[in-house]
């Protein structure tokens, strides 16, 4: 069995799967951060849907990438994990 890692660096040997992983790769980094910081703060989606107004399955699907959350949609999940949102 691979590791997530032993799949990511085989994957983007493909230079057309690599630039692909490139231009959402800001995406991925902000998935990953809201998802560790949900878990850091030990909430499960359920909770953490529940107590900023979400329903659970529109948590799961913005965590799992199948979305493309509006501007609001991340300032209520970031403002409720204690995050402030800052665009540069």
């Amino acid at each position: 069995m691979k590791t997530g890692k032993q799949l990511h660096d085989e994957l983007i040997k493909d230079p057309r799967r690599k630039q692909a992983y490139e231009q959402l790769e800001f995406e991925f980094q902000l998935y990953e951060a809201l998802i560790r910081a949900r878990i850091n703060k030990k909430l499960t989606q359920r909770e953490f849907a529940k107590r900023i107004g979400l329903a659970q399955s529109a948590l799961a699907r913005f965590e799992s990438g199948r979305t493309n959350p509006t501007l609001s949609f991340l300032k209520k999940v970031t403002g409720g994990l204690g995050l402030k949102l800052m665009v540069k």
